[in-house]
């Protein structure tokens, strides 16, 4: 097991030093000038220049990317130009590890951008993933169990009109009815847990989770109900109960064993995607986590806020993709000698 594990975590690595990589040369490589970029919109000539020293976009791709190597483990300072720093001292950006850049546009380090913002997607996508997978996964066994009946059909059915309906109009009906018109929850409006205590920092996560989970709640219904069925239907299972096991513990020791398996890859990536953001979500409900900011930084032309953001859910995925894949060896271990 161990042996697995430090496997999929090497490899992981691995797959986050040419994630990074390939998207450096991606912004950066580009016959675009990144300096233009990163100055913004209503920068002249000789702005741009000194951005490029600044920043030091004069120098070879690669040789960008083994800087900011480095900076994500040591840290780096800011402008690059050893010159620059000695005449204006005072103007000196220190960007601690894991350091991801410096933003010309908002003046100030990748990083705290992204730490300022990641904790609201982050309760976002808690509170979405736990709705939507304690809903989804139980309306679906339901379904499976029920299957050809009229609480079938109408769990299959709810769960393609919510899946039909885009997140904006859903967040926006819940936004103006919901909270606006008829008043049965206050306006959603970020708190954090040190400020406004577990339960304001739940209810004003309430209705932008909901908006999420209604629409994977429903892709999750059909999925668990097919998973499901499959497995009810294997040799091993009707096996067991031919010997007398009780329908309670076929169902949960070996039927949910074995439709856990793909439901674990689907959570895993899906969740890793909203780490990384929300957008429409997010702007509904003004909410200034990394979707919002990625709406922003693009509008903006903040290039190097949009590589720290890339990278950082690109981070997420392959550590997603790693946790699903240790999952899988205690849910089914015949993957641990994989």
């Amino acid at each position: 097991m161990i042996a697995y594990v430090v496997r999929r975590v090497f490899v992981g690595v691995v797959m986050l030093i040419v994630m990074s990589f390939i998207t450096y040369l991606l912004f950066f490589a580009s016959p675009i000038d990144p300096a233009r970029f990163a100055c913004g919109k209503n920068c002249s000539p000789q702005l741009i220049e000194q951005v490029r020293k600044a920043l030091g976009y004069d120098k070879p791709p690669v040789v960008q990317w083994k800087e900011f190597a480095v900076g994500v483990v040591q840290g780096r300072d800011y402008p690059e130009d050893k010159a620059l720093q000695k005449e204006a001292p005072q103007l000196v950006s220190h960007c601690g590890a894991p350091c991801m850049g410096y933003s010309v546009v908002n003046t100030e380090n990748v990083t705290t951008e992204l730490k300022r913002a990641f904790p609201i997607s982050a309760s976002l996508a808690v509170a979405a993933f736990i709705m939507w997978i304690i809903g989804g996964v139980a309306l679906g066994v339901i379904a499976a169990l029920r299957k050809g009946s009229i609480i079938d059909r109408g769990l299959v059915g709810t769960s393609l009109i919510f899946y039909a309906f885009p997140t904006f109009w859903i967040g926006l009906f819940f936004l103006k009815f919901i909270s606006i018109k008829w008043g049965l929850f206050p306006i959603p409006s970020y708190t954090p847990i040190a400020e406004g205590g577990v339960g304001s920092w739940a209810l004003n996560l309430f209705l932008p989770g909901l908006t999420l989970a209604l629409f994977y709640m429903a892709g999750y219904v059909r999925m668990t109900r097919g998973f499901v069925l499959e497995s009810m239907s294997e040799d091993y299972l009707r096996t067991a109960r031919a010997k007398g096991l009780a329908p309670r513990r076929v169902l949960v020791k070996h039927t949910m064993r074995a439709a856990l398996t793909p439901l674990v890859t689907m959570a895993g990536l899906d969740f890793a995607g909203l780490l990384g953001g929300a957008i429409i979500t997010e702007t509904v409900f003004n909410y200034n986590g990394l979707g919002k900011l990625a709406v922003d930084a693009n509008q903006a032309y903040d290039l190097p806020t949009l590589v720290g953001l890339v990278i950082l859910l690109g981070s997420f995925v392959i550590v997603a993709n790693i946790i699903v894949d240790v999952l899988y060896a205690f849910i089914d271990p015949r993957v641990r000698l994989g």
